[in-house]
C-alpha cells in the first residue's frame, strides 16, 4: 500500500487521508496508521493534507522588528530539525530583520550542530543584506562551520578581522575550545561590560561572566568548541553576553549524580513537571550541586542569580529541549520556562543587563 499511497501523492499533493482513501479503495483506518507512521515518507499541513515528505526543512525569520530567542524558538513546528529525516535545512532571514545576539547564538549552535549530524544547511540572507553585513562585523562567520552554505555570498570575515577590539561595546564571536579554553574570554567580556556600565558594576560583571564561563566549561564534556560574544545596544540601554557550548549541558551532567547525591533534589525532580527545569531551578536558587566531589564546585549560576536578583538582570539558560529564564520583578527572584522545544545540544546561557534597571537598583 505505501507505494500505492506515494504514487497517489505525487501526482495530487495536498490531499485529505478520505480522499486519499478513496480514491485508492483501502480502508481509511489503515491508511491512517501508514501515514501516521511513516513520517520519514509523508507529511502533513496545519489544514490536515498529506504530501510525500520534502527532503529539505525550510524555516524563515523575519518581517521588521527585532528578533528574539523566542522568535527562533517558536519558529520551529513539531517536526525538529535535528532529530528529523530531512536531509536539508535551510535558514531563510527576511528583509527589515534585526536578529539580537541571542538569537544569534542559538541560530550559530544550531547550525553547526546540523552539519555535525550530516544535515547539509544553507543560511540565505540574499533579502537581508545588512544583517549579513552585521554578521560579518561581529564574527559569526568565523565561528560558522565552514560547510554551511551561505547566500548569497560568505564574507570574508574581513570585517570582524578589522574592527575586532575597536569597539567596546562588542566582543566578537570567540571559540571556547573545551581542551585548551581562552582563559582571557571572561576578561574580555567583563571588561566591554564595565566599560558600557560603568566601573561600579565592575566586581558584579566579574562574578557572572567568570562564572557563566566556568559553568560552561564544568559542563560541557565535548571536544566541540563553544563560543562566547557581547553586544551593548545604546538606545535600549541594555547588554546581551552569551556563552555556549556544544555538549552533554547542565543537567545532562547533573542528572544522573542526583540520586545518589542529592537525594532530595530527585524527590523534587520526580514530582515536577519537567525534571531539567526543576533540577536546573534548585542549582540557581541552592548552588552547591556538582558532578565531582570538590569543595566550593557548582555555585557559579547561584552566584549569577544572586547578581541578576541584584541588578535586575536577566538570564536564560537553553538546554536539550526546554529553557529557564531567571529574572527579577517587583516580588523578587522569578523562574519561569519554555517546554518541548527542539532539541539543542550544549548549554546556551544570554546574560541581559538592562542598564537603567541597574542604576535604580545600585
Amino acid at each position: 500500500m505505501l507505494d500505492q499511497i506515494s504514487a497517489f501523492l505525487k501526482e495530487n499533493p495536498g490531499t485529505k487521508a478520505r480522499t486519499i482513501a478513496s480514491r485508492l479503495g483501502v480502508d481509511r483506518a489503515e491508511l491512517n496508521r501508514l501515514l501516521h507512521d511513516c513520517k520519514d515518507k509523508f507529511e502533513k499541513d496545519s489544514e490536515f493534507k498529506w504530501s510525500l515528505a520534502s527532503a529539505e526543512y525550510r524555516i524563515e525569520f523575519g518581517g521588521s522588528g527585532w528578533l528574539t530567542s523566542g522568535d527562533f524558538e517558536s519558529a520551529f513546528s513539531s517536526t525538529l530539525p535535528l532529530t528529523s529525516r530531512h536531509t536539508a535545512v535551510v535558514f531563510v532571514l527576511k528583509d527589515g530583520c534585526k536578529p539580537l545576539l541571542e538569537f544569534v547564538a542559538r541560530l550559530l549552535a544550531f547550525c553547526n550542530q546540523l552539519v555535525a549530524v550530516g544535515k547539509v544547511v544553507t543560511l540565505n540572507f540574499e533579502g537581508s543584506k545588512k544583517t549579513l553585513s552585521y554578521l560579518d562585523r561581529v564574527g559569526f562567520f568565523g565561528v560558522l562551520d565552514q560547510a554551511i552554505d551561505v547566500l548569497p555570498q560568505r564574507p570574508s570575515s574581513n570585517l570582524s578581522k578589522t574592527y575586532q577590539g575597536n569597539n567596546d561595546g562588542v566582543i566578537e564571536f570567540r571559540l571556547i575550545d573545551p581542551a585548551a579554553p581562552d582563559t582571557e574570554i571572561p576578561s574580555l567580556l567583563r571588561n566591554s561590560f564595565v566599560s558600557c556600565a560603568g566601573d561600579s558594576y565592575w566586581q558584579a560583571a566579574f562574578t557572572v561572566l567568570a562564572e557563566l564561563f566556568g559553568n560552561v566549561l564544568d559542563h560541557s564534556d565535548t571536544a566541540s568548541p563553544g563560543f562566547a560574544c557581547l553586544q551593548f545596544y545604546p538606545k535600549a540601554r541594555k547588554i546581551q553576553a552569551v556563552i555556549s557550548d556544544n555538549g552533554r549541558g547542565i543537567v545532562g551532567t547533573l542528572a544522573p549524580v542526583v540520586p545518589e547525591k542529592y537525594p532530595h533534589i530527585a524527590e523534587i525532580m520526580a514530582s515536577a513537571q519537567h525534571s531539567g527545569v526543576a533540577l536546573l531551578t534548585e542549582v540557581f536558587k541552592s548552588g552547591g550541586l556538582s558532578q565531582v566531589d570538590t569543595d566550593g564546585r557548582g555555585i557559579g549560576l547561584k552566584l549569577s542569580g544572586d547578581v541578576a536578583k541584584k541588578f535586575r538582570a536577566k538570564i536564560s539558560v537553553r538546554q536539550s529541549d526546554f529553557e529557564l529564564r531567571v529574572y527579577h520583578d517587583h516580588n523578587g527572584v522569578q523562574f519561569g520556562h519554555r517546554l518541548k522545544l527542539a532539541h539543542l545540544d550544549g548549554t546556551h546561557i544570554c546574560f541581559e543587563f538592562k542598564l537603567d534597571a541597574a542604576s535604580k537598583s545600585a
